[in-house]
Order: C-alpha cells, then sequence, then structure tokens
C-alpha cells in the first residue's frame, strides 16, 4: 500500500465521523514532537477514554497500514515492528505477542478507533492526555543504539581506547607549546501552601523549575541540609526561632551510611538527595534471570545517589514514604511540578573490564522501594557513538504524586558533564572528541609513561548535547546535536521559542593559530539541528559567564579585559552581535534586572607589566570581589552604569561558583549575597610586582539596596562571627558559622551557615532573634 505523507495524515482526521455523543472533542489538539496537528474533526472521547484513528496516528511514524475487510484487522508495519489490532477485541500483537488494550478497538464511518495509550504500546512513543487542557502529546523516542552484552561492551571500550590513544600522540606538541606560552603570557584562573507567609526562593535559572539546594523555606519552617542531618526550625514569627526536629541518617560503621547533599520541598513532600556508601556484604542483589557466573573479587557497590522522599503533611515530622537509589555520583537533579529528574554517573574501570577474562560483570544496579537491588540489564543500556567512556550516565525520572508508579530509569554508556532543563525538556551536555586527521607519532615508552591523562587536540574538541522530553515523571530520548567548543556551565544552555541557544569555547587559551581559543553561539531547532550560529567571537580570549534571557543573550570573556557582548536571537537562523563593553575584570555570573539591565557578579582585575617575561609582556590579575549594573537600554552601545568593589585579592564569595548563594527581589530593591573579605594590611608595603594578597577580616552577607537611579547602597552586613571567633582567624578563616545562605520572609531577612541561624530586619538589619544549631 502505498504510504502516505503527514498532510495525508491530517486530511484523514478531517473524514473522521463520530458516530456516538462525546463531550467538548471540540477543544482537544494534538501535538507530535512538540509541533501542533490542525484538524477539524477530532479524536474522540468516550467513557472517559480518549480514542485516535489508528491509521492517521501510525502513518504519523511512518509506518504502512492495511486493511483486511474479512477479519477486521489492521496490520501496521515499520520496519522490524508489526501491530495487528482487530475490532471488537481487546487483544493486540506486536510481533505476534499479544498485547492486553485498555479498552476495545472500534469501526466508526470506517475509520478503525484505539486507546490513545495503545499508541505508545505499539512502536514505543510515549503518550500523554491532558484533561485540563484536552491536548494530547505524542512523543517519538530518538534512536540510539545498544550495548545489548558484556563482550559488545568490552569491544566499544577497546575502541574507544585505541581512539583516544590517538590524541594523546597528537596533543603533546600542542601541550609543550602551550606550557611555553604560559610561561610568558599568564592569566589567573579562578582556582507552597496559600497560606504561608511572604518569602524568597532559591534562585532558579528557568522559572517553573526548581533546583535542589542545601537551604529551603515555605516562610514558616526552614529546612536545612547541616552536618549531614536535615535540620527542620520554626522561623516565622521572626522572635520565636526554634530547632523543632532532627532527621539523622544513622551511619553503619566506617564504611557504609547516608550523606545528605541537597533537598526540595513542596505542598506535600520533603525530598532529600544524597550520597549512600557500602561495604560489599551489605549488598543484597535481585540477579537478572539469566544466571551468569560472577567475578572475583566481587565488584563492590562504593557509592551510590539515593533519594529519600517524606510525606510533609506534618511540617515538624516529615514522614518517610520511598525510597529510591541507583549507583553512581550525583551531577545535578531539577524539579518540575510534582515530577523529579535526577542525573547521575557511575565511573567503572574500563581497562579492567577489558582485560578480564570473566564473560560477565554486572552493569549498573537500582532499586525503588524495595530492599535489594535489581541489575540494570545491557539489553537496556543505550550508548552515545562517539562519546563512548567507562562511565554509566543515568537519568532517574518519578512522578512524587504517583507511589505506585515506578520510577522511570535510563542508562546510557557515556558521560554527562552539565545538564539543562526546561519545563518540557532536559538536555544533558558531554564533551566528544573528533579524531585526529595527522598521524599519530611513535614515542619511546619512557615518554609515552610521563603523559596521562591523555591530551586532546583542543580543535577537534566538540559538544553534544541529548534532548529528553520530560512527561510528567516519564521520559523520552528525542536526539542528538553537536557543535564545536566546549560549554562553560549550565548557563551556557537554553531553550525559547522551540530553539537550543548554547555558548562554547573553541581552542586553547594558550594557543596559536588554530588552536587559539575563540567563542561561539550556536541555536539548534526542536530537531537538534544547528540552524544559527556566530563563532570566532573574542579570539584568544575564553567565556567567564553567559546568559539568555528571551530574544537577547549576554556573553563574558576575558583574559587582559572583561568584554560584555549584547547578541540579538530574535532571528534563530541569523543571530547577530549587537554591541559590546570592555572594561577591566570579569564576571562569573549574570542575573537579570528587569528587561534593559543585567547584574555581573565577579573579580575586578589589574593588568601588570612584568620584567621576567621580557619588554612588552603583561599579564592580567583578579583583585576583589565586583559587582556592576550594566544598562543595555542601548543594545549596541552597553555601558556600565554602576559598579561596586569588595575586598583586595583573595576575596571570595560562594555566589560566583553557586548561583543559589544570591538572594535578589527587585521589587524591595534587595540584593544580598556571602562573601569572605581579605583586605591587604595598608602598613605592610607590597614589594613585589605582583598583586598582594589580603588577609582574613570578613566573612557573612552584605544587604545592598539596588536601583538604577543610585545604584549599590550598602545597607550593613552580618556576620555569625563573635569576637572571639575573630581573634582566633589566622590568614584566612573557615567553620561552621560560615553565611551560606541568605532569604527574607516578609520584612525579615535570615542568614544561614550550617551552625547558627539569624533573623534580622530587613529595613534596619537590627537582630531579632538567633539560633544555635
Amino acid at each position: 500500500m502505498k504510504r502516505l505523507t503527514f498532510v495525508a495524515m491530517v486530511l484523514l482526521f478531517l473524514l473522521v465521523a463520530v458516530s456516538f455523543s462525546f463531550a467538548n472533542t471540540s477543544e482537544i489538539e494534538l501535538y507530535l514532537n512538540d509541533e501542533k496537528v490542525s484538524f477539524n474533526d477530532q479524536p474522540q472521547l468516550s467513557n472517559d477514554r480518549v480514542y485516535v484513528p489508528l491509521r492517521g496516528i501510525f502513518e504519523a511514524f511512518e509506518a504502512q497500514v492495511e486493511w483486511n475487510d474479512a477479519t477486521q484487522t489492521v496490520t501496521a508495519v515499520k520496519g522490524d515492528t508489526e501491530i495487528k489490532v482487530t475490532i471488537g477485541s481487546k487483544s493486540a500483537k506486536k510481533n505476534g505477542t499479544n498485547i492486553m488494550l485498555e479498552a476495545v478497538p472500534y469501526l466508526s464511518q470506517k475509520r478503525t478507533y484505539v486507546p490513545l495509550r495503545f499508541v505508545g504500546e505499539a512502536f514505543g512513543a510515549h503518550v500523554n492526555w491532558d484533561g485540563n487542557t484536552k491536548a494530547i502529546s505524542i512523543v517519538t523516542a530518538g534512536d540510539l543504539p545498544v550495548v545489548g552484552s558484556f563482550e559488545t561492551l568490552k569491544k566499544l571500550l577497546k575502541e574507544n581506547a585505541d581512539m583516544r590513544q590517538s590524541y594523546l600522540y597528537n596533543g603533546i606538541n600542542e601541550a609543550v607549546s602551550d606550557a611555553a606560552v604560559k610561561s610568558v603570557d599568564r592569566v589567573e584562573l579562578k582556582s507552597e501552601a496559600a497560606s504561608s507567609p511572604e518569602h524568597s526562593e532559591t534562585n532558579v535559572q528557568v522559572q517553573g523549575v526548581d533546583e535542589a539546594d542545601i537551604v529551603k523555606t515555605d516562610g514558616e519552617y526552614l529546612y536545612q541540609v547541616s552536618n549531614q542531618q536535615i535540620v527542620i526550625s520554626r522561623i516565622f514569627p521572626a522572635d520565636e526561632l526554634e530547632v523543632r526536629n532532627v532527621i539523622g541518617f544513622e551511619p553503619r560503621g566506617d564504611t557504609s551510611g547516608f550523606m545528605p547533599a541537597e533537598l526540595y520541598i513542596d505542598d506535600d513532600y520533603l525530598i532529600v538527595i544524597g550520597t549512600a556508601y557500602y561495604r560489599h556484604e551489605d549488598i543484597t542483589v535481585d540477579k537478572p534471570s539469566m544466571a551468569r557466573p560472577e567475578v572475583y573479587p566481587p565488584v563492590n557497590i562504593n557509592n551510590s545517589i539515593k533519594i529519600i522522599v517524606f510525606d510533609r503533611t506534618d511540617r515538624e515530622n516529615p514522614n518517610q514514604v520511598r525510597e529510591i537509589e541507583v549507583e553512581g555520583n550525583y551531577l545535578s537533579s531539577r524539579k518540575v511540578g510534582s515530577s523529579l529528574y535526577l542525573v547521575s554517573n557511575k565511573y567503572f574501570g574500563g581497562y579492567q573490564i577489558m582485560g578480564t577474562e570473566t564473560e560477565y560483570v554486572p552493569a549498573l544496579r537500582y532499586r525503588d522501594n524495595e530492599s535489594s537491588f535489581t541489575e540494570m540489564p545491557y539489553s537496556k543500556i543505550h550508548y552515545f557513538p562517539k562519546a563512548i567512556s567507562p562511565n554509566y550516565l543515568t537519568v532517574v525520572a518519578v512522578n512524587l504524586d504517583k507511589p505506585n508508579e515506578k520510577a522511570n530509569i535510563s542508562t546510557f554508556l557515556g558521560a554527562g558533564e552539565n545538564i539543562y532543563a526546561s519545563p518540557e525538556h532536559l538536555y544533558v551536555a558531554l564533551t566528544e572528541y573528533e579524531a585526529a586527521e595527522t598521524k599519530p607519532a611513535v614515542l619511546p615508552l619512557e615518554q609515552q609513561k610521563m603523559i596521562a591523562p591523555p591530551v586532546p587536540l583542543q580543535n577537534n574538541e566538540t559538544t553534544a548535547i541529548h534532548k529528553f522530553a520530560l512527561l510528567n515523571g516519564n521520559m523520552v530520548y528525542q536526539g542528538k546535536g553537536k557543535v564545536s567548543g566546549h560549554i562553560l556551565n549550565q548557563f551556557s544552555m537554553d531553550e525559547y521559542n522551540g530553539h537550543f541557544r548554547i555558548a562554547t569555547t573553541s581552542g586553547s587559551l594558550f594557543g596559536q593559530g588554530q588552536n587559539q581559543s575563540s567563542n561561539n553561539i550556536y541555536v539548534l531547532d526542536g530537531k537538534m539541528n544547528t540552524v544559527g550560529k556566530i563563532e570566532d567571537i573574542a579570539p584568544g580570549e575564553r567565556i567567564y559567564s553567559a546568559r539568555f534571557m528571551g530574544e537577547r543573550g549576554y556573553l563574558v570573556t576575558f583574559k587582559k579585559v572583561d568584554p560584555l557582548f549584547v547578541l540579538d536571537l530574535k532571528d534563530p537562523d541569523s543571530p547577530k552581535i549587537l554591541g559590546k563593553l570592555k572594561i577591566p575584570g570579569y564576571s562569573d555570573y549574570l542575573h537579570p534586572y528587569g528587561e534593559n539591565y543585567i547584574i555581573g557578579f565577579g573579580k575586578d582585575a589589574m593588568e601588570t607589566a612584568d620584567e621576567r617575561f621580557g619588554d612588552g609582556v603583561s599579564m592580567a590579575f583578579y583583585q576583589g570581589m565586583k559587582i556592576a549594573l550594566f544598562d543595555i537600554t542601548d543594545v549596541n552601545n552597553p555601558i556600565e552604569l554602576h559598579k561596586e568593589i569588595i575586598g583586595d585579592r583573595g576575596t571570595d564569595s560562594e555566589l560566583l561558583h553557586n548561583h543559589k548563594a544570591l538572594l535578589f527581589d527587585k521589587e524591595r530593591n534587595l540584593l544580598a549575597f556571602p562573601v569572605t573579605v581579605m583586605e591587604i594590611n595598608k602598613q605592610q608595603e607590597n614589594t613585589g610586582s605582583w598583586p598582594q594578597y589580603g588577609e582574613f577580616s570578613f566573612q557573612g552577607a552584605y544587604v545592598y539596596n539596588l536601583d538604577i537611579e543610585n545604584g549599590f547602597n550598602l545597607q550593613g552586613r552580618i556576620t555569625h562571627l563573635n569576637s572571639q571567633d575573630f581573634q582566633k582567624t589566622g590568614y584566612y578563616y573557615n567553620n561552621n558559622k560560615n553565611v551560606k545562605r541568605i532569604f527574607f520572609v516578609e520584612d525579615n531577612l535570615y542568614t544561614v551557615s550550617d551552625g547558627m541561624v539569624k533573623a534580622n530586619r530587613i529595613s534596619n538589619l537590627e537582630e531579632i532573634d538567633s539560633l544555635n544549631i
């Protein structure tokens, strides 16, 4: 039978006649891979079930469909998959195997209608019906090869090791030349409920996508990760601070236990994410049905990621209701509504796997509210071509509102490095290396031993971005995009109006010629194809921060000065640079302030000459912390409207490494963040040509009023250190009283350290109460 096109499929929907009554079907909308399919005659809604025309849906998947009038059977074939559906029967067949349908298919006006859920079961698509919006979302899975067996794993690892060996040899000359350049031109690189009181929330990248943190509040209670425990404190009213509960996680000896790292809260749940570590004898594993020989010595679970879910109905005494665990190390997570998505990496010894004589080594283990672990079979592990490494990337997706529904756990051979999430999609970025074009050099064995780990050629470095659809606690892999260079962090990525934007740095900061660093902006469409780009931005520099905001983007690069680039991304096919500003220093983090302003947090810098490196050779050194307000009203000529310098060389803030440390509220003109201030003793003369480091002088919160007209107005500083603590300080000071987070509830400001919570009035920073933890 001749295959119908997608347009013909839409026409088939138009021909469908409804033979029975149904409610509000005129409002039903169909989306296929995020693209809306418009039609007049609708899928049918009956007895609280959605039915769709089988032929039209399957032909959208490019399947060939045939109708047998004698047997009242529809046969759909795509590749190696054959589906048979018979009118009036709840049993369908997939490659000869029975599939039980939730309802009986029927014939209406010579069109076969099947339950919506069957579409997903047939060809591996995920189908979601939103009863509130009357929308059908169908997401097809992208193609990734399957590892399949332990022998295939060994083969893939061996091929990858051979490829990386070529980078080792070809990268030697560049590594030597880089070292020479560094010695000449040195740039220092940086080592809830409706009744709740009004309160601030975690500073996140994307509205509607929550990020885990060490502190969360609902306005009345504070939930805090402190000293490997969860501390629950009553914080409202502010003059009655009190610890109400401490959730401890009892270690099982020196080699077993659980360490909480981050948490989430919502109206219903407290979710704790942390690391569990084990002795081998503590592990019970449910093996796959196929018996396989064990490896000796046994492969231990060194550590795993554990998600512990508590029912928060009783705010002061949460009750544990679920525990999910998967081998590996925590990369990051996001929470969209009641759905949690967690990404982890599990490294394993690739050379040990390739060298073992055993027939089998277990891959990855996991459990979901069970006492024993289940082994992930190789038949369910996919891999990323050209990005193979001795690592398992695992994505855990779970709808917390469906406790009886198992977590969706997907594992891939390959490592994730950074993630970005919108409410609809998760993107995992990882570095790939293209094969070197030059012939590998043959080096003496002693020289080979001196070079570890392998040094890849920078100009062969690319970033692969793997896209997943997020579907209410389920997840479907949708495809891969690839761009030149590597990214800095999650703020290098963004999704807007169906397009994905990414900022990368190519080459080496100290490279020359083709290996000289430069920076790029790429725009990809929904199918992860590059449709627009700007390359070779700021040659010789690298990206220090990036931020995408709607139709604009902002990029900060640095080597000796800080260029701020303003990008026009309105037309995804033709992005362009609108303007730039060059000033001393750099910004590590950019935060929006309305439509035409942006705040930069970073370091001041000074350029200085050093005769040891020859005449005319200069270097850039970072100084104190710098905050700046940039005016982008004239996009072609951005200006630094206001700036503030805090401390001297050595001053640092967690905000420069973690955006969650920022408290900002534009309506209140409130800006606060933790900072460790280092100041130079003015009585000590700096005899060297390099800038002097300061000595410890303060740790705590800096609190500013910020507005366009007056800029940064320091309202005051809040510290948890007392006079005795300051007497104990040496050159640098760090203890459990270091302020880590700041938030507000109503008109009160709270500062949090591992050892204390303190409440101050926002109006004048007068202390109200403090609580030792």
